[in-house]
Order: C-alpha cells, then structure tokens, then sequence
C-alpha cells in the first residue's frame, strides 16, 4: 500500500497492458455503438435533406461510418475481442436527442438542413476526440495496425466533420 501511495504522490501513472486493452475495448464499444446506431438515421436524413450539398455529405458520410465500423471490426479480431453492448447510452443518446431535434424542424427544410448540419457536426467531433484518444491508446499495443486503422477513422470523422461545417457556412451565408 506505502508503494502505491509513493506512486500517486509522485505524479507517476502506469497503465498496465491488459488495463489498458479493456479500457481501449470498453470505449472502442461505445463508439462502435453509436455508429450502428447512426448507420440506422442517415438513409433517412439523406432523404429528407433540402439541400444538395448536405445531401452528398450525408450520403458520403454513410459510406465513411460503414468504412468505420469495417476497420473497428477488423480491430476487434486483431484484440481476439468480442464488441459488447454495454453502457453506450450517452452516444447513442447523443444520437437519438439529435434527430429528435431536427424533426422539431421537419416543416422547415432551410431550419431542418441547418439542424441536421449542426448535429452531424457535434457528432463527428466526439467521435474524432475518442479515436485520438483510442489512438493514443493503440500505441502501447505495439501494434501498428490497429493505431493506422484508429487513425484512418480519425481522420475521416474530421474530414466529414469539415465538409458539414464548409455546407453550413455556405448554407448561412447564401442569398435568397
């Protein structure tokens, strides 16, 4: 117990290896969640848009959160893990109080698209904040494989994410 406390007064932290592959697997779960849970609403979203641009964006989405989940699926293999249906309801809510708010809108595509715009963002930035985070984590793996596939998720969450804000802008600063 004195050692422990030695550890914590120094400032010194040490995640061990199988600590460190639950946590990755737990919160890579909830991301995996969240996206399924996603792939559901984007068909229809991509069908209500009003707005072209935002229509391929969705679209273009679908396909890059169907890539994801692929390359998550991939990782669960390399780990020998099973994806668990824990406690992901904070993104999937985050999800389903998302387009509960954009049918708040449904009788007014312009307010609707923005909506729909503004939600995909919150989204994507969630998500690219925990694969930075599950990235940081795949480091200690040693496994270049599953840190190139975190990062390949990454980076198309932030692309999507960009793309969205570029509609938005567009869409706000367009003259009727």
């Amino acid at each position: 117990m004195e050692d422990q406390s030695n550890e914590q007064k120094s400032g010194d932290i040490g995640v061990g290896p199988e600590k460190l592959r639950t946590y990755f697997v737990r919160n890579l779960d909830k991301i995996y969640a969240a996206k399924t849970h996603l792939v559901k609403y984007l068909p229809t979203l991509a069908d209500e848009a009003y707005f072209s641009d935002l229509r391929d964006a969705i679209l273009e989405t679908l396909e890059d959160v169907e890539k994801q989940i692929a390359r998550m699926d991939i990782i669960y293999a390399m780990l020998d893990a099973e994806q668990a249906t824990g406690n992901c309801s904070g993104l999937i809510g985050l999800v389903d109080d998302a387009f509960n708010d954009i049918k708040l809108n449904s009788h007014e595509p312009e307010l609707r698209d923005l909506s729909i715009a503004f939600y995909m963002q919150n989204i994507e930035s969630v998500e690219m904040a925990s694969f930075q985070v599950l990235e940081m984590a795949a480091i200690k793996f040693k496994n270049k494989q599953i840190k190139q596939l975190i990062r390949e998720n990454y980076d198309e969450a932030k692309a999507d994410r960009t793309l969205l804000l570029l509609i938005t802008a567009k869409y706000i600063t367009a003259k009727k």
